[in-house]
């Protein structure tokens, strides 16, 4: 797969497919009220073409009030529903505001879905502020979680399928990405993600 990667941002081109559609058009519901958001987990690898399914995907955004999220669940509204409740308010005090993550798909269907909850943690807040910009087709802007991180969280998680999304894209940028940083990242977890780590640089 070829791409530029300068600073922040990383710039690609790929054929479209139905994931990679719903999160373009969720996203830009959200850069339309100017919400910021990342997109986090396994659909980074998945966009940059790892080989895997998958039925939600992952969302962080800053935290909003009630009329924030009502203007955003207005807007949503026109093409998504949410799956967990077809009350706004209930959504944001019951769900957001008590930490929890609320899902949206595609009106009519159930999957995909996009898993969105308000930033809480020092992490949630270490990524908003440093997050990727991703330029796709030229034409279609995300955010993501900085690669480095990304790579560490996921050994950290160690399921087969996160070791190999690891894996992926610790393999893709590898001229790319400060492993300094990586170095970092794991030490912000368990010994146990820097064992996997070490587990899948030797391979």
């Amino acid at each position: 797969m070829e791409y530029e990667f300068r600073q922040n941002r990383i710039s690609f081109a790929k054929e479209l497919n139905y994931l990679d559609r719903f999160v373009i058009d969720f996203c830009e519901h959200l850069s339309d009220l100017k919400i910021r958001f990342v997109l986090v987990s396994g659909y980074i690898s998945i966009l940059f073409g790892r080989s895997r399914e998958t039925e939600d995907v992952d969302l962080l955004v800053d935290e909003l009030s009630f009329e924030e999220f009502k203007g955003l669940w207005d807007l949503l509204s026109e093409d998504f529903e949410c799956l967990n409740t077809a009350d706004c308010k209930g959504a944001f005090e019951e769900y957001l505001r008590a930490g929890h993550a609320i899902r949206f798909s595609r009106k009519g269907r159930f999957i995909p879905n996009m898993e969105l909850k308000f930033k809480k943690t020092s992490t949630d807040g270490f990524v908003m502020e440093n997050s990727i910009e991703l330029v796709l087709n030229g034409l279609h802007r995300l955010r993501i979680s900085p690669i480095e991180l990304q790579i560490a969280y996921k050994l950290y998680l160690g399921s087969d399928k996160d070791l190999e999304d690891a894996k992926f894209l610790y393999e893709l940028f590898f001229d790319d990405i400060s492993h300094e940083k990586l170095e970092g990242f794991l030490s912000w977890f368990d010994e146990g993600t820097r064992i996997r780590f070490k587990r899948i640089a030797r391979e």
